[in-house]
């Protein structure tokens, strides 16, 4: 397809596309909040185990799963013409079922504890690294659809949308909770998440993407791999922002702890959990908007940065906070975080290279940055074992600022480098 009729079909489709797949992410967030895996999970799985370390395990998944196997796939899906037969036909074995599937792991609880945490923690891996298998294909398929001038705000307001709904998921989820006894609840919760998680799959699978064929010639995976060195030595800066990200990702060993040890700390009922992820959304549906104008405005660099900080901000206040109130501001801190991680994290690799080389550079941001994120919160897990848990958010605290000084200081604005080449 020549590049004029290319560029005249994603401009026809814009609409289109930009509302199915507002609707998948709005829908997507909405379920989401039904199994938070930083609110809900943890209390769920310290029903069956006062293990630090399966906790910790719990998020390493939550970090890594989408991370690592993204530069395994970057090859592959660079060939493809569409992204969508990826992200729409494999994404839902691979993200959508396991999810349908937690429903009943969660009656295995009234049998056998051990049997349901693991059945917990292998049905979430599936669903966290499922997506991980369909994320390059996804975020390479969105570059291709919405134009360079109109991410920031299409990424801000899906964002919002799914957060704002998301509050009414975790207020339902809340009083489910609440009312009803365990696991039963939970078996409820999930089942919320398995109904809306499938319906935005539905409107995903609406996304008209029109067919661009690589003008690079294929390569097998092996001369794939021997490339990607040559890349980060050529790419100076790139590499100084992937080093400030892996600082990033320890600095975030803390964040699968807070509800845990809040929870544990002030003998808080399961449905506080329900209520942190409400607070986590509202800062995270208005970071979004924020966030994506900010980012259409000033780059992604400064809204990456702003997140950085406000993660490193969350858990040094939950190192000190003497109520259970001051976790409101912990986890509107962390939605801002996580609003600002999603946008820009995703978007800010698509300026350090050309359109053809999108995929290799996802997956290299996205899987080398994964590999610390698995093991951060091992290490906050063995750490809160030895010390407990202020300690790790004190540690946390103190990584998470020396990431954001690196990334301030070191790394420069790519819409600024001519080329980006360095």
């Amino acid at each position: 397809m020549a590049e004029s009729d290319f560029e005249r079909q994603v401009e026809q489709n814009y609409r289109h596309n930009a509302i199915v797949n507002m609707l998948d992410g709005t829908f997507f967030w909405l379920g989401s909040s039904f199994f938070a895996a930083r609110t809900v999970l943890p209390v769920y799985i310290s029903h069956l185990t006062d293990s630090a370390l399966v906790i910790g395990l719990l998020a390493m998944i939550a970090n890594t799963g989408w991370l690592l196997p993204q530069l395994f796939t970057a090859n592959w899906v660079q060939q493809l013409p569409r992204k969508k037969v990826v992200v729409v036909g494999v994404g839902f074995v691979t993200e959508r079922l396991p999810v349908i599937l937690l429903v009943p792991a969660a009656w295995l609880a009234t049998r056998s504890s051990s049997l349901a945490v693991a059945a917990l923690l292998l049905l979430f891996a599936w669903h966290v690294v499922g997506a991980g298998v369909v994320a390059v294909a996804w975020q390479d398929m969105l570059a291709k659809i919405i134009p360079l001038k109109s991410r920031g705000r299409f990424f801000g307001i899906t964002n919002f949308g799914g957060t704002a709904t998301g509050v009414l998921g975790a207020i339902a989820a809340a009083w489910v909770l609440d009312r009803y006894d365990f696991p039963y609840s939970y078996m409820l919760c999930f089942g919320a998440a398995a109904f809306f998680i499938s319906i935005s799959w539905v409107f995903l699978a609406f996304t008209r993407e029109p067919a661009q064929i690589s003008p690079e010639p294929a390569v097998s995976q092996l001369e794939y791999w021997r490339r990607l060195p040559a890349i980060l030595r050529s790419k100076q800066n790139f590499r100084r922002y992937l080093l400030s990200q892996i600082v990033a990702a320890i600095g975030g060993m803390g964040f699968g702890f807070v509800t845990v040890y809040a929870v544990e700390r002030w003998q808080l009922a399961d449905s506080q959990a329900a209520g942190f992820t409400t607070t986590m959304l509202i800062g995270q549906a208005a970071a979004n908007l924020l966030f994506g104008a900010l980012a259409d405005r000033k780059g992604h660099k400064l809204v990456l940065e702003l997140s950085i900080l406000a993660a490193a901000l969350a858990v040094g206040l939950a190192s000190v906070a003497p109520t259970p109130a001051w976790f409101h501001v912990v986890f509107v801190l962390t939605g801002a975080s996580t609003a600002g991680f999603i946008l820009s994290g995703i978007m800010i690799v698509f300026e350090f290279c050309a359109p053809d080389e999108r995929p290799t550079y996802i997956g290299l941001s996205n899987t080398v940055t994964g590999v610390a994120a698995g093991v951060a919160p091992l290490l906050g897990g063995w750490l809160a074992s030895a010390a407990g848990y202020q300690t790790v958010f004190v540690v946390a605290f103190v990584v998470g600022l020396m990431g954001y000084a690196l990334l301030r200081w070191w790394v420069r604005e790519p819409r600024q480098i001519a080329g980006n080449t360095l």
